[in-house]
């Protein structure tokens, strides 16, 4: 596939299962993800792999902060947090770390760690995997955050799930540039 079909057919794969990709797929996918752009050369980003029984015990940090946030959660929520991480053989957590720099605002950090994220999408789709991004409270949480051992200034950008693609991935329709375009004059 070349890279610009690539990017126009990037899809979001929710439905994912074994195998994942092997510690040379990971290395590629996270070398086309330090690729992103990055002002000032801050390097503001990180990943987390978790796979194997990790995805359990993340699944059971995000189930105690579930219950931390809201005390009355049911039964069904913190199932639904606890399995969160099984629907994929791999999750990377991707963070950003943010620092005050004289010419690099902490925004432009962020969004360079974001553009990380994305470049894992497209890598993986590049290797034959399918891959979602996931955010939500427990990327925003202070007991998940402080459970993966981020320092201050560190923020998680989301959760890549990457796994081989179970069934056919969701259709996208096609969206007309001009619907997103302005000229400037």
């Amino acid at each position: 596939m070349d890279a610009l079909t690539l990017l126009q057919e990037r899809n979001s794969v929710p439905k994912l299962i074994e195998p994942g990709p092997d510690a040379n797929a990971l290395e590629q996918i996270l070398r086309a993800a330090l690729r992103a752009p990055d002002h000032g050369r801050l390097q503001p980003w990180r990943f987390i792999a978790i796979a194997g029984p990790g995805r359990e015990r993340l699944g059971a940090l995000f189930a105690q902060a579930l219950r931390q946030r809201k005390p009355d959660a049911s039964t069904e929520e913190i199932k639904k947090n606890e399995s969160a991480p099984l629907r994929a053989p791999l999750v990377i957590a991707v963070i950003a770390r943010l620092r005050d720099h004289h010419k690099v605002p902490r925004v432009e950090q962020l969004l360079s760690a974001g553009c990380a994220a994305h470049g894992i999408l497209l890598a993986a789709q590049a290797l034959g995997f399918g891959a979602i991004w996931r955010t939500g409270d427990n990327s925003y949480d202070p007991a998940v955050k402080a459970g993966l051992g981020l320092d201050a200034g560190e923020e998680i950008v989301g959760y890549v799930y990457v796994g081989s693609i179970n069934g056919s991935p969701k259709p996208l329709s096609e969206t007309p540039v001009a619907e997103f375009l302005s000229h400037w004059n």
